[in-house]
């Protein structure tokens, strides 16, 4: 690297990653994913070979039970050689934490460790074309009946959705018992009868080949409830403050590769009668990009330190999330001006990575979300006794 980034962990899985990143090709292979969208189930399984999958996931699970700041240097470098598509693949068993957590042990044990060596993917299903960020609004129903539970309703923009070999699905649990319904979720294995499965593509991140899933009178097994029913969200809540908070790092490690291209790059093209770099309508903005990305990496880190600690650190992972990706977007932009033409053809990664990135301000809980999270925190609510939340005095 040009400038070595502060606080970014130093550890030997950071040499591993090169060797592994360049036995296998990775940034050669995305760039081909782009091209040609298709599940690397090949790169899937070595990626679990190599003990690059579930680096955070305990080893009794086959994890590699790293540390959370290790992990999100880890993943920095796996974006820093290669863009989001294989760091965020690494994170795939971080992604369907919920189930080894609280699935029940024989259903944990059939699916989680074959995710965790890259042999068993596995999807998430939340959200649905009508309900957002919004859980109250889920419209799938999970029906009981005797040893079975029924599942109707359609989910969007489901990564995997041709491609995944289960599904941890998010319903709203219909009967006299659950009244109102909370949300459970469900292992639901996707060669089931009932299930259509839709690619819609998406324009970044073609590789997750996104789309709908439908749900028709899908009968899963009582046993592939995780967890207890109408909790499914507060399983969920944990899981997404760790994943926002290692997401943080990926497009960090994506936007600093395409920052020091261009700062090369303007070093050493001639126009005007010098360098690019002597001009201060492009030496300036990367250098103020510089500041940035330092910045965002510095709280990035420090974010993944403190929940490491075991501290409360809901508000500062959305915003770490919310930091990164904004920043990330305006570096990669810059790199797109300054290579001109050739920053905006697909011939140089910059404009991949952009829409790579872009997810990052939608997937995992939207911008607008992540701030109202932190709000919560400077403005905490409570209950008014008629189960209102009401502004805090």
């Amino acid at each position: 690297m040009t400038i070595p980034p502060p606080g970014v962990p130093e550890h030997p899985i950071v040499r591993e990653i090169d060797r592994v990143s360049e036995r296998l090709g990775l940034s050669e292979r995305a760039a081909e994913l782009d091209r040609n969208p298709s599940f690397p189930r090949q790169e899937f399984e070595a990626l679990g070979t190599a003990r690059l999958l579930g680096l955070i996931t305990e080893r009794r699970w086959g994890g590699r039970a790293l540390t959370l700041p290790v992990a999100g240097s880890a993943l920095y470098r796996l974006a820093y050689l290669s863009g989001t598509t294989f760091a965020k693949l690494s994170l795939q068993p971080e992604f369907s934490s919920v189930l080894a957590g609280h699935g029940r042990p024989e259903i944990a044990r059939r699916h989680f460790p074959p995710l965790v060596k890259g042999r068993h993917l596995i999807g998430n299903h939340i959200t649905e074309p009508g309900a957002g960020s919004d859980a109250a609004a889920l419209s799938t129903r999970a029906t009981r009946r005797g040893k079975e539970y029924v599942l109707n309703g359609t989910k969007s923009q489901a990564a995997f959705a041709d491609d995944a070999d289960a599904a941890i699905v998010y319903a709203k649990v219909e009967g006299p018992a659950t009244e109102p319904p909370g949300v459970s979720a469900f292992l639901v294995p996707q060669e089931l009868p009932g299930i259509r499965r839709t690619i819609t593509g998406d324009m970044g991140e073609r590789w997750m080949r996104r789309g709908t899933v439908e749900y028709r009178e899908v009968r899963v097994p009582a046993s592939h409830l995780i967890g207890e029913e109408g909790k499914a969200f507060g399983y969920l809540k944990g899981e997404l403050t760790r994943e926002r908070a290692l997401l943080a790092p990926i497009y960090l490690g994506v936007a600093r590769a395409s920052w020091e291209d261009t700062v090369r790059y303007v070093g050493e093209r001639e126009a005007f009668g010098g360098p690019l770099s002597r001009q201060q309508a492009v030496s300036f903005p990367l250098v103020e990009g510089w500041a940035r990305l330092e910045a965002a990496t510095g709280y990035a880190f420090r974010t993944l330190e403190r929940m490491a600690l075991g501290e409360s650190v809901d508000a500062e992972a959305a915003l770490s999330k919310w930091l990164a990706t904004e920043t990330s977007l305006g570096v990669i932009d810059l790199a797109i001006q300054f290579h001109g033409g050739r920053g905006y053809s697909n011939e140089l990664p910059h404009e991949r990575r952009w829409r790579d990135v872009r997810s990052g301000a939608i997937a995992h809980g939207p911008s607008e979300i992540m701030h109202l999270i932190a709000t919560r925190t400077l403005w905490p609510r409570k209950e008014s006794p008629a189960g209102r939340p009401r502004p805090a005095r």
